[in-house]
């Protein structure tokens, strides 16, 4: 004899008005089905919450309700794990949502959810190759002596070189390098457009200098020939600005060629000149401008990447760092 089935819930007030959101996203916003699938799960989880306080109706819902019901998300309980911060994210957005909803409907005077945050993401560090690979996948990328090779090789050398974000590097013009070698034995500087189309003047070292010039004179103009005269400065075989993808082709090809198991892309060179830099002794202010960075404290996530370093030397290296 097979075990009876659980009762469905009881569709209290609180449920009707729930299931009248699901269809507002359903038919007026088009959510996709994926999406309210998400947000139904979501809120059945808030709503079994609130039913065992005895809360069934929308006008009784408090602030202290959600506050609650993250705080046990996080905790977790006996049906459930305690959430990621991303998963709790998710819900509170969700029950945020509801409550919005039921305010703009008139259902309820008041959305007790409006200054229930989130909990944020822990911040990730940034991957940052040692110098060593990054040695290795530039020796990669410089492969042979055609123009393909020779634009690689150029362009993995200004990413790092420069900090470059990778629509930065594509988007160059020719008008914006110039590669004249400075009396200390840089190789001239490059102007990059940032994000909302803010300009930076940034060095270029020898070696970057070096694989552009040998793009630009010995490379370029035998693709730049199939072209429409682009001022690019990076162009693909068809004469045309190379594309994002075609820079992440590049890198990944040399990255794999250098036997390199990290998944190395575009930010990943930019994380490593940030990194390097400061473990060179660069100050934080500097860095900043290098990168672009409209306020410090973007830069400052690489400085917990240095002080990591610095505490990976000298546990190496001090002979009384470590018990014995």
């Amino acid at each position: 004899m097979s075990a009876p089935s659980p009762e469905p819930p009881r569709r209290t007030a609180l449920r009707r008005a729930r299931d009248g959101w699901l269809d507002h996203l359903r038919v007026e916003r088009g959510r996709s089905e994926h999406t309210l699938k998400a947000y139904q799960r979501d809120t059945e989880r808030y709503l079994t919450f609130l039913e065992g306080l005895g809360v069934t109706d929308p006008e009784d819902v408090a602030e202290r309700h959600v506050t609650d019901f993250l705080a046990a998300l996080r905790r977790g309980n006996d049906e459930h794990p305690p959430l990621a911060a991303t998963s709790a994210a998710r819900a509170v957005v969700a029950v945020r949502g509801l409550h919005r909803f039921l305010t703009v409907e008139g259902e309820v005077e008041a959305d007790p959810a409006r200054e229930v945050q989130p909990p944020a993401p822990p911040r990730r560090l940034p991957k940052a190759l040692s110098v060593d690979d990054v040695g290795r996948l530039l020796q990669a990328a410089s492969l042979g002596d055609t123009p393909a090779a020779l634009r690689d090789r150029a362009l993995l050398e200004l990413l790092y070189g420069s900090g470059a974000r990778v629509s930065e590097a594509i988007g160059l013009d020719l008008d914006d390098l110039e590669l004249g070698r400075g009396d200390d034995g840089t190789g001239g500087v490059v102007r990059l457009f940032g994000k909302g189309g803010k300009e930076r003047i940034v060095p270029l070292g020898r070696y970057a200098r070096d694989a552009l010039d040998a793009w630009v004179v010995r490379g370029r103009p035998a693709l730049a020939r199939a072209g429409t005269g682009t001022p690019a400065v990076f162009v693909n075989v068809r004469g045309g600005r190379l594309s994002r993808q075609s820079a992440w082709t590049a890198i990944r090809a040399a990255a794999e060629r250098a036997g390199l198991r990290a998944d190395v892309s575009p930010h990943t060179l930019r994380h490593s000149f940030a990194t390097h830099l400061l473990d060179g002794g660069a100050d934080v202010r500097v860095v900043q401008e290098l990168l672009g960075h409209a306020s410090v404290t973007t830069t400052q996530i690489y400085t917990h990447v240095s002080t990591q370093h610095l505490r990976e030397v000298y546990a190496q290296a001090h002979p009384r760092a470590r018990a014995r």
